[in-house]
C-alpha cells in the first residue's frame, strides 16, 4: 500500500483578514444609517440649537383677568379659560387665550411689528399650511421672531431660520403638550 502525500493547506489568512475588514466596513455604516435615521425621526427639540425649556407648571390653571408672565412672550402657564383660535393674526392677540392655545398644542408664533413684509408672508403661509399654528404681531419682543410651545421657545433674527420649521415640527402636538388633540377652533379671535 502506498501512502497518499497530503499537500499542507495554504493559509488563507490574508483573505480572511479582507472579508473580515470589509464587513467591519459594513457593519459600521449600517450602524452609522441607523443612529442618522433615529436622530432624525426623532426631531426633538433638544437637538435644536437656541431652544430654552421652562418650567410653566401644569396645564388646567385657569385665571380671569390679566396674568404677569415671567417669559416675553410667555411659553404657557395660567391662562384665561378660552383658547385663541389658531391661524395668522394682523394684530396683537391677548396672552392668555394664546397661552390657552401653547395648551392645546399649538405653537405660537409671534413678530416685531416692523418685521420685513416678505418675512410676515411667509409666517402667514407657515400659519395657514398647517392646523395648531398661532401668528401674531408682538410689540417689543425680544427677538424679531419668536416661536413658543408649553415650556419651549426659540428666539430667532428671521423667519427664513430653517430653525423655525424644526421647531414647529418638534413641539406642534409635541409630547411636551398638556390636552394634546384638544382643538384649536371654535375659541375667540378671527384669523385672516
Amino acid at each position: 500500500m502506498s501512502k497518499i502525500r497530503r499537500e499542507p493547506r495554504r493559509s488563507r489568512g490574508g483573505t480572511n483578514v479582507v472579508y473580515l475588514v470589509a464587513g467591519g466596513i459594513v457593519l459600521a455604516l449600517i450602524v452609522a444609517f441607523a443612529v442618522f435615521a433615529v436622530l432624525d425621526s426623532r426631531r426633538g427639540g433638544g437637538d435644536i440649537a437656541g431652544v430654552r425649556s421652562y418650567d410653566v407648571g401644569p396645564g388646567n390653571r385657569h385665571a380671569q383677568g390679566d396674568v404677569d408672565y415671567e417669559q416675553t412672550p410667555p411659553a404657557g402657564g395660567v391662562h384665561s379659560p378660552v383658547w385663541q383660535n389658531c391661524g395668522f393674526y394682523d394684530e396683537p392677540v391677548r396672552e392668555e387665550n394664546a397661552v390657552h392655545s401653547l395648551e392645546h398644542g399649538a405653537v405660537w408664533i409671534t413678530y416685531r411689528p416692523d418685521l420685513p413684509r416678505e418675512q410676515v408672508e411667509r409666517l402667514r403661509e407657515l400659519a395657514q399650511s398647517q392646523t395648531y399654528i398661532l401668528v401674531s404681531p408682538y410689540p417689543e419682543l425680544p427677538a424679531p421672531v419668536v416661536a413658543s410651545a408649553w415650556g419651549k421657545q426659540l428666539r430667532l433674527d428671521s423667519a427664513n431660520d430653517e430653525r423655525l420649521e424644526q421647531f414647529v415640527r418638534a413641539y406642534r402636538q409635541g409630547p411636551q403638550t398638556p390636552e394634546p388633540g384638544a382643538v384649536c377652533t371654535g375659541g375667540v379671535g378671527e384669523p385672516s
